[in-house]
């Protein structure tokens, strides 16, 4: 089969487009002929190489991938058959990792994954869609839903919101009938953010975000009547940790799930007592999110940001891209 493929860590001239082993499907398992796949932030990291993660190589990226199921290893394949169209769950426990990152990825023609990791993709549902859900959106919506319990009538600020995660956050926020503030890094991003349901664009290159958003909805204040955001979404991290705590209202919610500008923050203390804010982490997300969200697109609930669809061997434009932060939402590719 033809992929994408990497045997040393680096940048993306470390990818090729060649030939490698067709896999051969395991007991309890399916080979998956790959519709579409979709990149994401760890993506360049990986390639990159992350500090104590064993990544095996030679490694295929790709851990967001949809298609059609194309045979089967020995065991019962219970309710599936040949030609049915599945979303695959990255989160791969029996194969000890998640597909693109631990596990052998899907920027392939083909991928073999275990019986247990497949969803059915609904009918309406395209496979470029389907493929944009697992790990950004999945994420997003445990998150904003789950952890964070986002409410109609909330005051939600979305920092990086041209990402995968913050696409997803400002859908998911504006469906459940907040008021949302996209923090993004030019006029452009937030045209397009404003045409997903975004209230309010903050443009970072010529704002300050927590100025904005004092502006919009008040200075938060612990006695008396305050402002701020109810709930901030912020996987940034590094500088912008203590920084974000000042548009935060009094009982706000912080909801984090990485930290793509540094885990290690300078923090205040004060604010988080004072104010007596909700540090909310979440981690990743359950099949339940996957299933929850096919539904949503189905019915036109949300409706994936796809920033681009190329071939397959066009995987390193598409990575140069997410890398120079040109992309809103997802980058798709197709074998």
């Amino acid at each position: 089969m033809k992929a994408i493929v990497f045997e040393e860590h680096g940048g993306v001239e470390k990818l090729r487009y060649t030939d490698f082993p067709t896999p051969e499907p395991a007991e309890n398992e399916c080979l998956v002929r790959v519709k579409a796949v979709a990149l994401n932030g760890f993506d360049p990291m990986i390639l990159n190489k992350i500090p104590g993660l064993k990544t095996p190589l030679p490694m295929i990226p790709g851990g967001d991938v949809a298609g059609e199921i194309a045979s089967f290893g020995a065991g019962d394949p219970g309710q599936w058959k040949t030609g049915d169209r599945v979303l695959v769950d990255p989160l791969m426990i029996a194969k000890g990792g998640v597909l693109g990152e631990t596990v052998i990825g899907g920027a392939a023609e083909y991928v073999a994954v275990p019986l247990a990791n497949l969803i059915a993709i609904p009918e309406g549902v395209s496979f470029e869609d389907a493929a944009a859900l697992p790990i950004a959106y999945g994420t997003a919506h445990r998150m904003i839903l789950n952890r964070g319990r986002v409410i109609a009538g909330d005051k939600v600020l979305v920092m990086g919101a041209s990402g995968g995660v913050g696409t997803c956050c400002v859908q998911l926020a504006k469906m459940v009938g907040a008021e949302v503030a996209a923090c993004t890094s030019s006029a452009v991003k937030g045209e397009k953010l404003r045409a997903m349901g975004a209230d309010h664009i903050i443009d970072t290159s010529q704002e300050n975000y927590v100025e904005a958003t004092r502006a919009l909805w008040g200075r938060p204040r612990v006695f008396g009547d305050g402002g701020g955001a109810d709930v901030i979404v912020n996987y940034n991290g590094g500088d912008s940790w203590a920084e974000c705590f000042r548009a935060l209202s009094l009982g706000g919610r912080l909801l984090i799930c990485g930290a793509t500008n540094g885990h290690d923050p300078k923090t205040d203390l004060r604010y988080i007592w004072s104010f007596e804010f909700d540090i909310l982490g979440s981690n990743g997300w359950e099949r339940r999110d996957l299933e929850t969200l096919l539904t949503l697109v189905q019915a036109g609930r949300v409706k994936p940001a796809l920033d681009s669809v190329r071939p397959l061997p066009e995987l390193a434009t598409s990575l140069t891209d997410l890398m120079e932060r040109r992309v809103v939402g997802k980058a798709i590719l197709i074998p």
